[in-house]
């Protein structure tokens, strides 16, 4: 007795983005954890996924690529575009310390913050409030750089106000010679930034669907709140803000390089993104399941070995 053979009648029965193939998805889950790394025929030849064994290698090895990005860039003189997460974040500090190690300021770098918090209207927490993707990007990036951060007047943050110029802002770069690289985590949705599977039902073809760039005040899947209730609020899902605003796959699939990262691991054997993994790495792209995407893209997945699985129950 499993899921698929008990949903038709339950309270889950419409849970679920009806797009999904839930049994496909299962199929994704039941391979060894060894065949993670086999190529697909889908796979961009320049996208790779990386294992880790531990958190603190998964954090250094992640900042070490974007700070490798930034470096090169500024070798030669090119501006470049990170769209950034807030999840993970271990990464960060490994990026400040490889830059001031290397002496490389960031003066060349226009940071533009992936998704925020907000009401259903778009308007979003003070940018000083713990909860704010702003502020935990100033303390956590812009902030501990130092002489060599990046221009107060090249950062963008996802508010009512700025996400709608971001591509104009972003093409304009792009005119000028900018490269874009993408940093993200992956949902327990399988969302990119906060772009949830069940958009998918507004559009009428995958090509409609890979125009749109940003939302306002986008409605946030129940098992998202939950899993943020889990990673961020302490496990108190009443905090949990029910909307975002975030950008869109006219943005996120237009990266000239992907760094993503997955370290879902809770300890003791528990996990929340070891099925967003394996989903990731095998569904194939479906604008259904948005972080499908992502090996279609040159670049790099860090991920922690142990989500590989094998992904069976246990009682922990």
């Amino acid at each position: 007795m499993n899921l698929m053979s008990t949903l038709k009648g339950s309270l889950l029965e419409n849970f679920f983005p009806k797009g999904w193939d839930l049994e496909k998805i299962d199929r994704c889950c039941s391979n060894p954890p060894e065949s993670i790394l086999e190529r697909q025929n889908w796979w961009h030849k320049d996208f790779q996924p990386i294992p880790c064994e531990t958190l603190e290698e998964f954090n250094m090895k992640m900042g070490h690529e974007i700070a490798v990005e930034i470096c090169e860039a500024k070798e030669k003189g090119q501006k470049l575009i990170l769209i950034l997460p807030v999840g993970p974040m271990g990464m960060y500090k490994w990026v400040v310390y490889f830059l001031k190690e290397w002496g490389v300021d960031c003066k060349h770098i226009y940071g533009f913050n992936m998704d925020e918090w907000s009401d259903k209207e778009g308007n979003t927490l003070p940018p000083t409030e713990p909860g704010a993707f702003q502020n935990a990007m100033e303390q956590a990036f812009y902030g501990p750089l130092g002489e060599l951060t990046v221009p107060e007047n090249q950062r963008f943050f996802a508010t009512k106000e700025l996400l709608p110029k971001y591509p104009e802002k972003i093409n304009e770069l792009r005119e000028e010679g900018a490269r874009i690289v993408l940093v993200f985590g992956i949902g327990r949705v399988f969302h990119i930034a906060f772009w949830e599977p069940h958009f998918a039902e507004e559009f009428e073809s995958e090509e409609e669907w890979r125009q749109q760039t940003y939302r306002l005040g986008a409605k946030l899947h129940p098992l998202t709140i939950e899993q943020n209730a889990i990673t961020s609020f302490k496990s108190r899902t009443t905090l949990v803000p029910c909307f975002a605003n975030t950008i869109g796959p006219g943005i996120f699939l237009k990266a000239d390089k992907i760094i993503g990262g997955a370290d879902g691991a809770l300890g003791r054997g528990m996990m929340w993104q070891g099925m967003s993994l394996w989903v990731t790495l095998r569904y194939g792209p479906d604008i259904w399941v948005p972080s499908s995407f992502m090996p279609t893209l040159p670049g790099k997945l860090f991920f922690l070995k142990e989500l590989a699985g094998p992904l069976i129950p246990e009682c922990n």
